[in-house]
């Protein structure tokens, strides 16, 4: 396929439109690399050509935005809300009910807006091309402005207890965007680029700021995309391997990009009447020329906990690749472990709970953010001289070349791998535009690809490790930085009403007096209160809201929609069989799958024999593990040695049960490490290291790694409540989540917390516990090892490892006694504008049997009729219903902006699957997209883990062929059949709730209601 490209696709040659400006081999992706341009409309593209089944297009437009009004936010939702060729209400989720897709979603950056679709079916991938760009380039926004108002923002009617209306603001976005700013981290990373950036585009929030989105009119929204999804302003990516090539590019040029198509396109456009008669320039992106934010602090109505201070530095620009990801792995030197010398020294200082880092390079001005977590009242300026001083001191004696050269290791390890958690060709398109998008592409710039080409750039990193170039270039980064910015996020009890974005305080090169401004979230002024005559009008716009999102589409607008057939779907992708090696020095799962000359080994051991008080302390031990010296190198030497030589070492609790004896959990505690073929010596060496030989003896690092613990968790609570929600409630009914939630959930938390709090008068016992915990887990009995590589891999790790040095167990059990689950019917007070509800159960539970045709009915309600009721009509970013084949039964909201009117729509989800009576085609897409989830290609880890998971759960290796076959014989009959289920898990499985107080407070549900952060 490659070759059939590079025979049509030499430079200079014209294909339907396009005219090939160059061609280029990047050997870190096996791919040839073709940058084209569209002649008559201007349009970029890239072609990434590679063996990847899994094809991939995307288009997206420099979006900078102008305000905090959110729009190219709001633009990215409504334009996937009909279209000219498309006109049904959302062609989007019908794509996710009907394709075999996998990836499609949409992303607004703070410069830029993303379309990227992916499938393995080409086919399909042209019909979701077609929708995409459709949905861009002729949104139905021109015809129907209840889309800008359901995406957007409206106001709605609330009534208090004397009748009196008050205003309520409701809209996908404003309410996502209320989510997202709960999150501290979120706040500061705004602020700093005001302070960085205060002339660009960069000083706005591009997702919205919850208190400027009602300034944003319906006429600016139009004009807004008008000026902005232009051809001329837009790069378009296709990667993959493609029989012929051809086909897409005619498909692009005569549907989309050549003049017949452009025409037709106004034409439609200025039929609307909405189309603005004289379309003006893009907003203009900006270049910052450098100052420094001496000190800008930012308050916001958020727990004492979440105070930040961040400390940032310009890099450089985009255009010079080298020294952004040069200086990326300078600073995950610095900054990357708690060995690291500059995260050490702040450690140290004890000015905070943790220090976190990030290069954030997809903007014009890549810079580095150094962020101070649970900060300490009035360090700012501490914590930004402490940085200097440590990095002062590198500069003078040198930068411990150990480090630098792990982290280089580590980076080409991650370029072996590729396994960017998604679609290969939708992460390439995204990374492509993080150089592409400010300078045209050139045989000199090589802008579209430069950021695609790793290889000859470490190479140059690993021969500058021989010189001064890294301690010259922290002296330009830090010391002689000329452009930065000091920002304090400052926690209140409550948020200032009617607060702005902080601006810079002056335009001079030094801010010496601190900025002082509020990070408001709130959703309306003081005042609410509405007139009759003005609540009638609001009342009435949303009925018209109502009636539009009510309405069904016309089977006229549903054929229009391209669909596959089940007959599409191939058969399964073929997998090699899981083998259990019983000659091993340890039993061992073997799984010969293609891994790019990676060895990935696992080896689970069990916990069975501790008791359930103890099982704490083993996700304590599991997070202090490779954090702490051994007994042959200290804490600092064992962080770049691990790093030198592993991809990655990870300690994890899981828990698992056997299908026919559900109610018994079995944990495990996993061990996995992944290596290059080269390296496969240190992959049987260094964990075996880190588990038998870490001396819990420091302490004061010990207390360090907890307290980050802590921090972690209580994000994740913020950002993810959704996740939590659904791990609590489990746990009312199932033995196994009751053991999870005390190995990483809430009730763990709760345990981490107390020792934290009182870590001087248990740090001794809490050594001795974790010595004896090591000396009891760490042994051969009940151990399972698991091999992923070659055969040749696999034989030197067993010649290397021996039997990892471990002997059967002599130590007596303890019994594992799991109390028996109870609905908590809990709600757990966050600092958040939303909340998270979820509703689980295990089917077991209600003698439900599940099988493949719960995975139909869990796309049924999660994109048909919860995605109406909760996210169209309620606001909810989020929502949906999982089936886990025999495992779970669960519904959840995501940024909702209320508990009970959710729970109301979930208690109607089975009566409205009874009723469920799909025409043909779409109940046909409906198989066809819950086939192509099950078969979506998986990268080798992420393949070994699932076959490790159905081994320990005593799956026959005929399980997944079974469940796919359940769903392909999947009827409507068969839903309406489920449906009496579905109520009885809407109305039994118990809830629970992550929420702010106010909404929690609101909700008639009797919550017990729990401060979880104080």
């Amino acid at each position: 396929m490659r070759a059939n490209a590079a025979h049509l696709l030499a430079p200079g040659a014209t294909v339907s439109g396009f005219t090939v400006c160059r061609r280029e081999a990047i050997e870190e992706l096996d791919a040839d690399a073709y940058v084209l341009r569209h002649e008559a409309s201007g349009a970029r593209l890239l072609y990434l050509a590679c063996d990847d089944e899994n094809k991939a297009f995307a288009i997206g437009f420099k979006t900078p935005p102008a305000d905090d009004t959110g729009v190219f936010h709001i633009l990215e939702h409504s334009v996937l809300c009909g279209s000219a060729k498309f006109p049904v209400k959302e062609p989007f989720v019908d794509l996710i009910k009907s394709s075999m897709q996998t990836f499609l979603n949409a992303m607004t950056y703070p410069d830029k807006t993303i379309y990227p679709v992916a499938s393995t079916n080409e086919q399909d991938l042209l019909n979701l091309m077609d929708v995409y760009l459709d949905a861009v380039l002729n949104p139905a926004i021109y015809t129907k402005p209840t889309i800008f108002e359901q995406e957007g923002w409206h106001i709605e009617v609330e009534r208090d207890e004397k009748g009196r209306p008050h205003r309520r603001l409701n809209g996908v976005v404003y309410n996502e965007m209320k989510g997202a700013l709960s999150d501290p981290m979120d706040v500061l990373d705004n602020a700093i680029n005001r302070e960085l950036f205060p002339h660009t585009a960069y000083a706005h929030e591009s997702g919205g700021n919850p208190c400027a989105i009602p300034s944003l009119t319906y006429e600016a929204f139009l004009d807004t995309h008008a000026r902005h999804y232009s051809l001329s302003n837009s790069y378009l990516v296709l990667y993959g391997a493609f029989d012929d090539v051809r086909r897409e590019l005619a498909f692009l040029d005569e549907g989309y990009l050549g003049d017949a198509a452009r025409t037709q396109q106004a034409r439609a456009r200025a039929a609307t009447g909405h189309a603005p008669a004289h379309v003006g320039a893009p907003n203009e992106l900006g270049y910052q020329q450098p100052l420094v934010c001496d000190y800008a602090r930012v308050k916001m109505a958020t727990t004492p906990d979440n105070a930040l201070v961040g400390q940032a530095y310009v890099i450089g620009d985009a255009h010079d690749s080298f020294r952004t990801v040069a200086a990326d792995v300078l600073f995950d030197a610095l900054l990357g472990s708690n060995e690291a010398p500059v995260k050490r020294a702040l450690i140290q200082a004890g000015i905070g709970g943790n220090v976190t880092s990030y290069t954030s390079s997809a903007c014009l001005q890549p810079y580095e953010l150094i962020i101070l977590q649970n900060a300490h009242p009035e360090v700012a300026r501490t914590f930004r001289q402490i940085i200097e001083d440590t990095c002062r001191d590198l500069v003078e004696h040198g930068i411990p070349r150990d480090r630098l050269e792990a982290v280089i290791s580590s980076n080409e390890y991650a370029l072996r791998q590729r396994d960017y958690g998604t679609a290969d060709g939708v992460v390439l398109a995204c990374e492509a535009l993080s150089t592409w998008l400010y300078e045209e592409d050139t045989a000199d710039t090589r802008s579209a690809t430069s950021a695609l080409t790793y290889a000859k750039t470490f190479e140059r990193l690993r021969r500058e490790l021989e010189g001064d170039f890294f301690e010259r270039l922290l002296r330009e980064l830090v010391l002689e930085s000329g452009h930065q910015a000091l920002v304090e996020l400052v926690p209140t009890g409550t948020a200032d009403d009617g607060a702005v974005a902080p601006q810079p305080a002056a335009d001079d090169d030094v801010k010496g007096a601190p900025t002082d401004a509020a990070a408001d979230t709130a959703t309306d002024a003081p005042d609410t209160l509405m007139s009759e005559e003005e609540a009638a009008e609001a009342e009435e716009r949303v009925a018209a809201l109502r009636a539009t999102q009510e309405a069904e589409d016309s089977p006229e607008a549903k054929a229009t929609l391209p669909r596959l057939t089940v007959a599409d779907i191939g058969t399964a992708r073929p997998e090699p069989p899981l083998a259990l090696d019983r000659e091993a020095p340890l039993p061992c799962l073997v799984h010969p799958l293609p891994t790019h000359r990676i060895a990935y080994a696992l080896t689970y051991f069990d916990l069975t024999h501790l008791s359930y008080q103890e099982l704490p302390y083993v996700k304590v031990l599991c997070r202090l593990m490779q954090q702490l010296a051994t007994s042959r190198r200290t804490a600092a030497e064992l962080d770049s040695y691990i790093t030198s030589n592993l991809g990655f070492l990870s300690f994890t609790p899981e828990v698992f049960y056997r299908d026919e004896n559900w109610r018994l959990a079995r944990p495990m505690l996993c061990v996995a490490a992944g290596a290059l073929s080269e390296k496969i010596e240190a992959l049987a060496a260094i964990p075996r290291e880190v588990w038998a030989e870490t001396l819990f003896e420091d302490t004061d690092r010990m207390r360090d790694v907890l307290v980050q613990l802590k921090i972690g968790m209580e994000q994740g609570f913020i950002v993810s409540g959704h996740q939590a929600a659904l791990a609590r409630s489990i746990s009312y009914v199932s033995p196994a989540g009751v053991v999870h939630e005390q190995l990483g959930g809430i009730d763990f938390y709760f345990f981490l917390k107390d020792l934290v709090e009182h870590f001087d008068e248990r740090a001794e016992e809490l050594c001795a516990k974790l010595r004896e915990l090591q000396g009891r887990i760490f042994t051969a009995t009940g151990t399972v090892a698991s091999f992923t590589g070659s055969a040749e891999d696999y034989r030197r790790y067993w010649a290397a490892a021996g039997n990892l040095g471990l002997a059967p167990r002599t130590a007596p059990a303890k019994e594992l006694y799991v109390p028996a689950p109870e609905d908590k019917h809990e709600a757990f007070v966050i600092p958040s504008d939303v909340s998270y509800t979820a509703l689980a159960t295990d089917p077991r539970r209600l003698d439900i049997a599940t099988d493949g045709r719960w995975a139909v009915a869990a796309n049924a309600l999660s994109y048909d009729y919860l995605w109406n009721e909760i996210r169209v009509k309620g606001g909810a970013y989020g929502c949906g219903f999982r089936a886990a084949v025999g495992r779970q039964l669960a519904f959840y909201t995501y940024r909702d902006p209320a508990i009970d009117p959710s729970l109301t729509r979930i208690a109607r989800a089975g009566s409205w699957l009874e009723g469920f009576a799909p025409d043909r085609a779409a109940f046909e897409g409906f198989i066809v997209s819950s086939v192509a989830a099950q078969d979506a290609p998986v990268k080798p880890f992420a393949q070994t883990k699932r076959r490790c998971g159905e081994y320990f759960a005593g799956r026959e290796p005929s399980f997944r062929a079974q469940v796919r076959a359940d769903t392909l014989a999947c009827t409507p009959e068969d839903l309406r059949r489920i449906g009496p289920a579905v109520t009885r898990v809407a109305a039994e499985a118990p809830a629970c709730v992550f929420g702010g107080r106010d909404i929690i407070e609101a909700s008639d549900a009797g919550w017990n209601v729990v401060e979880l952060l104080g």
